[in-house]
């Protein structure tokens, strides 16, 4: 079972992505085909210089849509150290709440961004997959129905019957795994799910032990906790 979720909004709060080839492009199809979340997108360039000397004059010579600044939370796909800074400044003299960055700390110097959300009071998150995201004051619109995932599984007979996604892995992969559950035996749910995400063509990173693995040890531990939490009304 799948739902989209409407979320009980400010009326003006917006969800400004910026992307970069391929990657934010899953988030925004996610967002607008499982949410009612308003959002605002524009797109720095593939291909960067590996050092920019003046980001901030860099970003601002870009072609981008600067209406994504006007947004409470802004994710950007930026993935360059200097882009990401030279963001984070206009995002908080814009008076964006909350900037989330995935890519990890490999893509973004998490000591000057500190620096930076201390300067503007703005909350900023750095995050190797976006399935670890956790709730705050100041992205309650977005982390509600895009985070951590969260599930409601009905069972027959020993059988999973459904998969309702109450809330979803930013990339879309929870939805995924929830339809290919329905059928498949309690007992072998959870490592299925595991196997599903990791499947799944997320992009976050492969070949340790963080990245989709990571990600697919989340999603097994929600269906293990949904299934728990039927046992118990059951009882």
């Amino acid at each position: 079972m799948q739902r989209k979720i409407t979320l009980k909004m400010r009326k003006m709060t917006k969800i400004g992505v910026i992307t970069r080839g391929k990657y934010g492009n899953r988030l925004i199809e996610t967002i607008f085909s499982k949410t009612d979340l308003n959002v605002v997108r524009t797109s720095v360039p593939e291909q960067l210089p590996e050092f920019i000397d003046e980001p901030d004059d860099f970003l601002g010579g870009l072609d981008i849509d600067n209406s994504v600044f006007d947004s409470d939370i802004v994710i950007t796909y930026s993935l360059h150290p200097d882009i990401t800074v030279a963001v984070a400044h206009k995002a908080g003299k814009a008076g964006v709440k909350a900037l989330i960055i995935p890519g990890g700390a490999a893509k973004a110097p998490v000591v000057e961004l500190q620096s930076i959300a201390k300067k503007y009071g703005m909350l900023i998150e750095v995050e190797d997959i976006c399935c670890t995201l956790q709730e705050k004051t100041e992205t309650k619109e977005l982390c509600s129905c895009l985070s951590s995932p969260v599930l409601d599984i009905n069972i027959d007979k020993g059988i999973i019957e459904s998969v309702e996604v109450l809330c979803g892995a930013p990339c879309g992969s929870t939805w995924h795994m929830a339809k290919e559950l329905v059928g498949t035996k309690v007992e072998d749910a959870p490592a299925k799910a595991g196997l599903l995400i990791q499947q799944y063509p997320c992009r976050a990173v492969r070949g340790n032990m963080g990245g989709i693995h990571e990600s697919g040890e989340i999603h097994k531990n929600a269906v293990v906790e949904a299934l728990n939490k039927k046992r118990k009304k059951a009882e």
